[in-house]
């Protein structure tokens, strides 16, 4: 679910011991930050790095800054390296969530919520004060945003949901739609795997990966993600978070978010400050999108041509392209 299952890994052995101020991480050029920090949140800290000069960004008429809020739930910010380039244009901030990549890992339960997820945006807004900015949320990040942006903020300028989590149920059946689209064979073990007496798990693994292949990611990552996540230490996430709030299957959801239904709060959105994009062969389907985009009026709708799940990694010109030219339509915008 909500494209995690192509990036698990070990479970991260424990958090990195920074105080709030900057501290020197590895990492490859061109990704250097131009800042990174500690920002205190309910529940532990949160890494944060910024591409751009902040200062630029509240001066009157500059480019807004934007943040991205990665998907998993425990995926890392690794997955926005492709949109690094923003920052030619404004500041760009990508963070790890809570029990999530570079973060602090506390490994408590009780902090995964989507109240408390959602309430890490406007801490890290503060921390870098920011008066207003852009959100971009990616899958479960998408859910992030939508719960963000349904609360009014003043500080939110626009809004890209990029194939969100917005209900559980819609999501379920979409993935069914999906995998019964598929070739007979991956298609019947999937259909298998989810019955009374599944097949070994490494059988459903490989038909799951079928299912990625299609739907999740169509090009492997760059050797440039690769590096970076290897200089990180493999920025490795928490299962047990993942598991907790979705489960372990991709078509089916047994943890806290199963009965999850965010639809409502479409209805709260100003379209005008919303784009909704998707890949060409998502797993957010694209008459499913068209459907969120019909609940909130003046919203609009990219569609990344031959792009899986992972439209920065599938094609990161198409998906910077379409993000580049909205943002800046978007900051010249009256609040």
């Amino acid at each position: 679910m909500l494209g995690a299952g192509a990036f698990w890994t070990a479970a991260a052995a424990g958090a990195p011991a920074w105080g709030d101020a900057p501290a020197p991480v590895l990492r490859p050029d061109p990704e250097r930050p131009d800042r990174e920090m500690m920002v205190p949140v309910p529940g532990g800290r949160v890494y944060v790095r910024v591409n751009g000069r902040l200062a630029d960004g509240v001066s009157p008429g500059a480019p807004l800054p934007v943040v991205f809020v990665h998907g998993g739930p425990g995926g890392n910010h690794a997955a926005f390296l492709n949109a690094l380039p923003l920052a030619d244009d404004r500041p760009v901030i990508l963070y790890d969530q809570l029990d999530s990549g570079l973060s602090d890992h506390p490994g408590d339960p009780r902090n995964w919520t989507v109240p408390r997820f959602v309430a890490e945006l406007e801490a890290i807004r503060t921390a870098l004060g920011i008066p207003r900015w852009h959100v971009c949320g990616h899958s479960w990040g998408g859910t992030v945003a939508l719960e963000y942006a349904g609360r009014r903020p003043p500080a939110l300028a626009g809004l890209v949901l990029g194939a969100p989590l917005v209900s559980t149920r819609i999501w379920l059946r979409d993935a069914a739609a999906l995998r019964d689209a598929l070739p007979a064979d991956p298609r019947a073990t999937l259909a298998a795997c989810e019955g009374r007496m599944p097949p070994a798990a490494a059988t459903c693994d490989r038909a799951t990966d079928v299912f990625y292949a299609h739907y999740l990611r169509r090009r492997p990552p760059s050797a440039l993600a690769e590096r970076y996540r290897q200089a990180h230490g493999g920025l490795k996430s928490d299962l047990r978070l993942y598991e907790t709030m979705w489960g372990r299957s991709e078509f089916s959801a047994t943890g806290t978010l199963r009965t999850y239904d965010g639809t409502p709060l479409l209805a709260r959105l100003d379209g005008r400050r919303v784009l909704f994009m998707v890949g060409q062969y998502d797993e957010v389907r694209v008459t499913t999108a068209e459907r969120f985009v019909a609940a909130v009026p003046g919203a609009g709708l990219t569609v990344i041509a031959d792009a899986g799940h992972a439209t920065f990694s599938d094609a990161p010109a198409a998906s910077l392209g379409a993000l580049r030219d909205w943002l800046a339509g978007q900051d010249t915008m009256p609040a």
